[in-house]
């Protein structure tokens, strides 16, 4: 029997992302053809363009958070730089990704659930800031309004819920799962207008 049930939940991720990029890359490249041609350029066309942008932007992001993070590996600064601009292209919020060097994939998996969790907390907009010094992650979100639920933000530090998560809220229980263990460990600070997490 397979043990590890965060890997397995982590390869069916991988698996996901993986099995939803080709039907993708052939409607993208079916509309390319259209083009080619000679039908002309429609607004249902330039939707479903736009779609297949968001939803390969996406996937793109998740395969990071919610894929296999192989013992190792790692992503250099440009490709993180590509995923969240390319992820958060035309949104209300805005993410400063600091971090200049390359880094292991398991840790921006951590990062990536972390900034999915402030967006979650900044539904009017705002923006992301991410530092990381000596192996430890600052991510502070700041917003004029804030929608934060508090006990979404307590699983993270260790706390229980009262309720179920929902899978709308699906990437607080991975990063606290994932994060059990780390130490120091992980805290949220809360203001008026900001949270800040520390990992």
């Amino acid at each position: 029997m397979y043990q590890d049930r965060q890997d397995l939940t982590a390869l069916i991720g991988s698996r996901i992302c993986h099995d939803l990029i080709s039907p993708l890359g052939a409607i993208s490249n079916g509309l390319e053809l259209l083009v080619m041609s000679g039908l002309a350029q429609t607004p249902e066309m330039d939707l479903i363009a736009q779609s297949i942008e968001n939803a390969n932007s996406k996937i793109r992001f998740f395969r990071v958070a919610y894929g296999k993070a192989s013992k190792g590996a790692t992503l250099a600064r440009g490709e993180i730089a590509s995923i969240l601009d390319d992820y958060f292209r035309g949104a209300r919020l805005s993410v400063v990704w600091h971090p200049m060097h390359e880094l292991q994939r398991r840790e921006v998996k951590l990062a990536f659930l972390a900034i999915q969790c402030l967006e979650s907390s900044l539904p009017y907009g705002g923006d992301i800031d991410i530092v990381v010094e000596n192996g430890r992650w600052t991510l502070s979100g700041r917003g004029e309004k804030l929608a934060t639920n508090l006990e979404h933000w307590a699983l993270i530090e260790g706390k229980d819920m009262e309720q179920d998560l929902g899978a709308a809220y699906v990437h607080f229980g991975m990063l606290a799962s994932l994060t059990e263990w780390r130490k120091p460990a992980v805290t949220v600070d809360f203001s008026e207008k900001s949270v800040v997490v520390r990992m």
